[in-house]
C-alpha cells in the first residue's frame, strides 16, 4: 500500500510538470534534460535499438568466444579452435512476413460522401503506404511507430515517420492513446575541416509548435539558426494545425517489441547452427589428441608440424610402441536437424507468424486448411488492426482540417473508415464459387469487394456500369437498324 502511494505521487508530480512545461512552451529546460538521459539509457529504449540490430543480423552470436576450463576452474578464452559465428535471421523473415500479411495490399477507404473518399484516396496514395509499412515495422522492432504531419514547401500535406528510439513522448493518459508533448533525439553527421564530426539535435514539439535544440553533453542549447516554428502560419492562428500532429501507431496495446518474445530463441538457433559447424571443422588437426611416445617435447611445435606436414614421428620405449589417438565427440547431424526445426517452429508461434511450408498446403491446400495455418499471425494482426484503426481516425481528422484549409468544407461529419486488405492466401475456386453464389442474396458492391480478383472495387463497378451501357446501346441500335429494314 505504501510503495502504492509513492508511486501515484510520483506520477501527480511528473504530470504536473509536463502540463506546467507545456503550458510556459517548454521554457525550462532543465526538465528536459534529466527526462532525455533517463530516457536513453532506459531499458525500453534499449529493447528498440536490439530489434533494429537483429533485424539487419547484428546478432549476440556475433560476439561468442570459445572458452575452455583453465586454471583455477575459471573459463578462459582460446583463439586455436573453430569458432563460427553464424546467423540464421528468423526474426527478420517473421517481421517482414508480417509486415507482407497486413499491408502487403494497398488498403482500401470506405466512406458514403464519394467526394471525401476521392480525396482520402488521393492523399493516401503509394507513397503514403511506404511510409505506413515502415512505421508498422517500427512497431514489430520498437513497439511503436509515429506519424508526424506537416505542410511541404508547395503548401500540400505530407507525412514523416520517426524512429520509436528518437522519441520521448509524455502522454495525456494512462493507456498512451495521444501524447501531451514529445522530444524528439537524433544524430547529424557532417565534417569540421576534413574531420567528420556529428551533432546531436533535439526537438521539442508542443501544442503550438516546435522548438530546436542543440544538445551539447547533458545541456540543451538553443538552436541558432532556428529557434521555434508554429504549427499555425497565418496570422489569424487557423492554416496548419491546431494541436499536437503526432500520431502513435502500436501494434499491440502494451507497446511489446516483438524481439522481446522471439530472441531466446533466435539466439538458441544461431547458437546450435554455430556449434554443429564447430564439431564439423574439429578434424584430428585440431580436436583433442592423446599422445604415446612422442618424439618431441614442445606441444606447440607438434601443433605446428602436423597441420604443416600432417604426419606426426613418434618411438618406441620399453617396448611400448608409440601412436597419436583423438577423443572425439561423434556428431549426429540428425539430433540438429530435429532441433533447429524444433525452434524454428517455436519463432513462428511465439512471433505470431505462419509457416508457408506448411505440410496441410501439400497434402490437402483448402480453405479451412489454410484459415488454420493462418490462425497465429490472423490474432496477432486483428489486434494489431484494433489499434492502426484508432490511429487512422486522427489521421484523417487532420486531413479533414487540411481540406478545410484548402477549402473543400464540409466534411467535418462525414465517417470515414481504413480496411485492410490482408495478403492471405486462398483457394481463388471456392472464393470464386462463393460469390457466385451470393449474389442473389447480398449486393452487387458487396461481392465485388470480395471478388479474389478485383483490385478496386469502385473501378471495376465503373466497368461493370460501361460494359452494361454499352451492351444496352449496341442492342438498340441493332433494334434500330432491323425496324428500318423492316
Amino acid at each position: 500500500m505504501l510503495f502504492n502511494y509513492y508511486r501515484d505521487m510520483a506520477e501527480k508530480d511528473i504530470s504536473r510538470r509536463i502540463e506546467e512545461a507545456s503550458a510556459s512552451l517548454m521554457s525550462d529546460t532543465g526538465f528536459f534534460e534529466k527526462e532525455i538521459q533517463r530516457f536513453l539509457g532506459s531499458p525500453k529504449r534499449r529493447d528498440m535499438i536490439v530489434g533494429e540490430k537483429y533485424y539487419v543480423g547484428e546478432h549476440d552470436i556475433l560476439m561468442r568466444k570459445r572458452e575452455v576450463i583453465g586454471a583455477g576452474g575459471e573459463l578462459s578464452e582460446v583463439e586455436n579452435l573453430p569458432n563460427n559465428r553464424l546467423v540464421d535471421n528468423q526474426f527478420a523473415r517473421l517481421v517482414d512476413r508480417k509486415t507482407g500479411y497486413f499491408l502487403g495490399k494497398p488498403f482500401t477507404v470506405s466512406c458514403r460522401n464519394k467526394e471525401l473518399r476521392v480525396e482520402l484516396n488521393k492523399i493516401f496514395g503509394p507513397d503514403f503506404l511506404k511510409t505506413l509499412r515502415l512505421i508498422f515495422e517500427d512497431c514489430l522492432l520498437g513497439g511503436i511507430g509515429w506519424l508526424y504531419l506537416y505542410y511541404d514547401e508547395e503548401g500540400k500535406l505530407a507525412f514523416r515517420r520517426f524512429r520509436p528510439y528518437e522519441i520521448l513522448p509524455f502522454w495525456k493518459d494512462d493507456e498512451h492513446n495521444e501524447p501531451e508533448l514529445a522530444v524528439r533525439i537524433y544524430r547529424v553527421y557532417g565534417y569540421r575541416g576534413e574531420k567528420e564530426d556529428f551533432m546531436d539535435k533535439v526537438e521539442i514539439y508542443g501544442k503550438e509548435g516546435v522548438r530546436f535544440y542543440n544538445m551539447e553533453g547533458h545541456r540543451l542549447i538553443p538552436d541558432g539558426e532556428r529557434d521555434f516554428m508554429p504549427y499555425a502560419f497565418d496570422d489569424d492562428g487557423e492554416y496548419g494545425f491546431s494541436r499536437l500532429p503526432l500520431i502513435p501507431f502500436k501494434a499491440n496495446s502494451k507497446e511489446i517489441p516483438l524481439i522481446k518474445r522471439v530472441k531466446s530463441l533466435q539466439d538458441a538457433l544461431n547458437q546450435v547452427r554455430s556449434d554443429f559447424m564447430n564439431n564439423m571443422q574439429e578434424d584430428c588437426r585440431n580436436t583433442i589428441l592423446v599422445l604415446k611416445n612422442y618424439d618431441g617435447e614442445d606441444l606447440g611445435e607438434f601443433r605446428r608440424n602436423l597441420s604443416r606436414y600432417g604426419a606426426v614421428k613418434v618411438r618406441s620405449i620399453d617396448s611400448v610402441s608409440g601412436g597419436v589417438d583423438t577423443l572425439r565427440v561423434e556428431v549426429n547431424a540428425e539430433n540438429y536437424r530435429v532441433l533447429c526445426d524444433m525452434l524454428k517452429k517455436a519463432i513462428t508461434e511465439n512471433g505470431g507468424g505462419y509457416d508457408a511450408r506448411d505440410e496441410r498446403l501439400s497434402s490437402n491446400p483448402n480453405q479451412l486448411n489454410i484459415k488454420t495455418m493462418f490462425s497465429e499471425i490472423d490474432i496477432d494482426t486483428n489486434n494489431a488492426e484494433t489499434e492502426f484503426q484508432s490511429s487512422f481516425r486522427k489521421v484523417i481528422a487532420f486531413v479533414k482540417d487540411y481540406l478545410a484549409n484548402c477549402g473543400k468544407k464540409g466534411f467535418e461529419d462525414e465517417q470515414a473508415d481504413i480496411i485492410f486488405n490482408r495478403d492471405v492466401l486462398i483457394n481463388e475456386t471456392e472464393a470464386i464459387e462463393n460469390c457466385r453464389s451470393s449474389l442473389e442474396m447480398l449486393s452487387a458492391e458487396t461481392v465485388v469487394e470480395q471478388h479474389p480478383w478485383v483490385v478496386n472495387a469502385d473501378e471495376e463497378l465503373d466497368r461493370i456500369k460501361r460494359e452494361e451501357s454499352d451492351a444496352e446501346y449496341s442492342d438498340k441500335g441493332s433494334a434500330h437498324a432491323e425496324g428500318r429494314e423492316q
